[in-house]
């Protein structure tokens, strides 16, 4: 799989980055890996709101039938 890699603009507080760069930390491979991880948390977020009701009901069917399982677990 080949990636293709766009340039961005970033906004950094100067002290911040005169840190960054003598810690010799690559920014954007630091930047990727925690955006994709906030996108992952948002996304989460979503899904869990968008969710809510329907989780709410199965929560509801299972407290008052308990899981299909139930009959066949051993633990």
């Amino acid at each position: 799989m080949i990636r293709q890699k766009k340039n961005g603009s970033v906004t950094l507080e100067p002290a911040l980055l005169c840190q960054n760069r003598d810690a010799e930390i690559n920014l954007s491979a630091t930047l990727t890996t925690d955006l994709k991880h906030e996108i992952r948390e948002s996304q989460s977020e979503i899904w869990k709101r968008n969710n809510r009701e329907a989780i709410k009901e199965l929560n509801r069917i299972t407290n008052e039938h308990g899981l299909l399982s139930d009959d066949y677990r051993t633990f």
